[in-house]
């Protein structure tokens, strides 16, 4: 069993000894810390809560509502719900914060609390440090009595999410319905198995096809939407004569799309086409983390836009596109956040654009793909001693590629000729993740292998 204490949130596998895994006393434990945290800001009393379908998530929902409540929280309880709906919710309901149950595309034993500012945003690391800090001092906490407990009151936001996304100008539903789409959609049997098929409803998307859209928590598969584990979609996609198959996580926050010939899409290309599409309506820059692929840079080239790297982490893209006022910008594992509407990952949104990116182009899905440079990346890591010195390893590299352009924001990227690498160094672990992007596949790779020689030459 495990459980990883991160800035961000609480992540475990469920059972075992506390400090473990995530069992109710953890659970206890961070939630009344995060409580401690939200009414020492002086913002309200009010807290958000939503969960995926994760079979330990009603468990997890009942701990986090009651003790919130016993700690004199007004709980908000939006149910089986989304990441980015928890995340507009806080902000239109102007509460103090959000819990979202939710470990994202772990497998089924895993669940985690992610924690959201007023903002509706993912706190930040010094937040987060004294988060973690609270929960190791509880002894000394005096819950409050009878008088002073909490309230609850559960609501469903789904349709005011939808609503908030049709009313956006880019998205345009005339044209999404004159398209008379049919589309294939795998929501792995979480709860994007009722929004995904309520957002297409509502766009006027009459044939829709539902797989694996049973919210019971039980994946029919790895819950990560990457083509290994999307083969049922694509074969639906070429069986039903399809236009396009759309794939999301358990918890709504990643988009994955598969052609109408079966291929995928690409996860990477899924910011690249929406950032097409708004860049072309709406001038301004777009930001992706350093890891993600050169294809959005092509894009902002192409639209006489400009284009910023962040450091890896949502938190980090979101700051870097407050800082330059960028109009679109996520991540490449299919991220899409779009500040006209909320500064969140969010699949919904990410649809609603891309189909009507999509419709106006009159393109097949497979032809507007090919319209993108196709770049081919590699991800791998290797693991080194306990004792290893990373960073003078980072250093070491630096100094041998020094006549290539180099930026040291997140780790060390290296960007060449034909292609870029990038290194960085795991927090937890004596890993370091290797990450190279080439239009050539065996460019990337020998990249990749020659990183990794240098880093054990550095060890000897």
């Amino acid at each position: 069993m495990a459980i990883l204490k991160t800035i961000s949130g609480i992540r475990g596998t469920i059972g075992g000894k506390p400090d473990e895994g995530l069992t109710p006393l953890d659970i206890l434990k961070f939630t009344t810390a995060y409580a401690i945290w939200v009414k020492e800001n002086n913002l309200g009393k009010k807290v958000v809560i939503g969960r995926d379908a994760r079979v330990s998530g009603e468990m997890l929902s009942n701990i986090v509502s009651g003790v919130l409540m016993g700690t004199g929280i007004e709980v908000i309880d939006l149910g089986l719900s989304t990441t980015p709906t928890v995340e507009m919710a806080v902000v239109d309901l102007q509460a103090a914060g959000g819990i979202i149950l939710t470990a994202s595309h772990n497998p089924k034993q895993w669940n985690a609390l992610k924690l959201l500012n007023h903002k509706g945003e993912f706190i930040s690391a010094s937040e987060g440090q004294k988060i973690l800090d609270l929960a190791e001092t509880l002894v000394n906490f005096s819950y409050p009595e009878i008088d002073e407990l909490g309230s609850y009151t559960f609501i469903h936001y789904r349709e005011k999410h939808i609503e908030h996304i049709l009313n956006l100008p880019l998205v345009d539903v005339a044209a999404i319905k004159k398209a008379k789409f049919k589309i294939v959609v795998d929501a792995v049997n979480s709860s994007g198995g009722i929004f995904v098929p309520a957002l297409l409803k509502a766009l006027g998307v009459e044939s829709i096809v539902e797989l694996n859209c049973e919210p019971s928590g039980l994946f029919a598969h790895n819950p990560e939407p990457l083509p290994e584990n999307l083969t049922e979609l694509s074969n639906t996609v070429k069986r039903e004569n399809a236009h396009l198959g759309i794939s999301v996580d358990p918890d709504v926050d990643r988009l994955a799309l598969v052609c109408e010939n079966g291929e995928m899409f690409g996860e990477e290309y899924t910011l690249v086409a929406v950032a097409d599409y708004i860049l072309s309506n709406k001038k301004g820059s777009a930001v992706s983390n350093l890891s993600s692929t050169m294809a959005l840079k092509d894009v902002c080239v192409k639209q006489g836009c400009e284009y910023f790297p962040s450091a890896v982490g949502e938190v980090n893209v979101v700051e870097k596109m407050k800082e330059v006022n960028a109009v679109i910008g996520g991540e490449g594992n299919g991220g899409i956040i779009y500040p006209d509407l909320h500064y969140g990952r969010d699949a919904l949104v990410g649809i609603a654009l891309f189909l009507t990116h999509l419709a106006k182009s009159k393109k097949r899905i497979s032809v507007l793909r090919a319209s993108y440079t196709s770049y081919e990346m590699v991800k791998d890591k290797i693991t080194l001693e306990a004792s290893t010195n990373v960073d003078l390893i980072l250093v070491n590299l630096e100094k041998k590629y020094s006549k290539f352009e180099i930026n040291t924001v997140d780790g060390l990227k290296i960007i060449m000729p034909d292609g870029w690498v990038m290194i960085r160094k795991s927090n937890t672990e004596p890993i370091v993740r290797i990450y190279s992007e080439s239009t050539s596949l065996n460019i990337a790779q020998n990249i990749v292998r020659q990183i990794k020689e240098d880093i054990k030459s550095f060890q000897a």
